[in-house]
């Protein structure tokens, strides 16, 4: 599902650049659920926002399901993103003046999908919040609103799942049923998870942890499966 190949990223300008990411490999087979864990300015979100195409790499390349991101235009790359990436952020990013409804239904309205409210309408309820349509996010509890957050990441119909931080804001048990609807929905609908997290028993659900420290990945990249799979293959032809 995803390759990450020699991805070098700065930020910033002459003196206050920062080298983020440091020539990544990473490799992330299709309905894995994978953890990317690390110390604060290591560069794990920028990382994640790379996978997410929020990013583009200064040098080096990132396939997503066959797809080269690094060759294409930022409008290629949003469009691809807003079919096959869906994703969850710490502070739920939610329109304030839109219901959440229309909160869900905004993505599928940009892709031209005809059904954007009845697909949000069934997004909402598989979220257990087909009672809180026509609330606003005023109107929400913390949990809620990451809940409207999630329906609208999974209302295209993603491939990939990208989530930062998703119970950062909320107290232990609401960040445990977020966490739980979250993996839930990615094993029903087979999936690709990947997310970013301090808190470790969070990661520990995930199939794989990568570990990121000052811009390098040091563990679980995927790389040296990846190599012993290919090897495999090669003997048994």
């Amino acid at each position: 599902m995803i390759e990450l190949k020699n991805a070098d990223l700065t930020l910033g300008q002459a003196a206050a650049s920062v080298h983020v990411l440091k020539g990544m490999d990473l490799t992330i087979d299709a309905g894995e659920s994978v953890g990317i864990v690390g110390p604060s300015g290591s560069g794990k979100s920028t990382l994640l926002m790379v996978l997410a195409g929020l990013e583009r790499l200064d040098r080096g390349e990132i396939t997503i399901d066959g797809t080269p991101l690094h060759g294409l235009s930022e409008d290629r790359v949003a469009e691809f993103r807003g079919r096959n990436i869906g994703i969850v952020f710490q502070s739920f990013h939610l329109i304030p003046n839109m219901t959440a409804l229309e909160n869900v239904a905004v993505p599928l309205e940009l892709a031209n999908v005809r059904n954007a409210f009845e697909i949000a309408r069934q997004e909402l309820a598989s979220v257990g919040l087909g009672e809180r349509l026509s609330h606003y996010p005023g109107q929400l509890s913390g949990g809620e609103q990451q809940r409207v957050a999630i329906a609208r990441a999974l209302a295209p119909a993603p491939k990939l799942l990208i989530a930062d931080e998703p119970t950062g804001n909320l107290d232990a048990e609401t960040g445990r049923q977020v966490a739980d609807l979250i993996f839930s929905k990615q094993a029903e609908r087979d999936m690709t998870l990947v997310l970013v997290t301090h808190d470790a028993s969070l990661a520990a659900r995930c199939s794989r942890q990568v570990r990121v420290r000052s811009g390098e990945i040091v563990s679980g990249s995927g790389l040296d499966a990846s190599v012993a799979a290919s090897l495999s293959k090669a003997v048994s032809a």
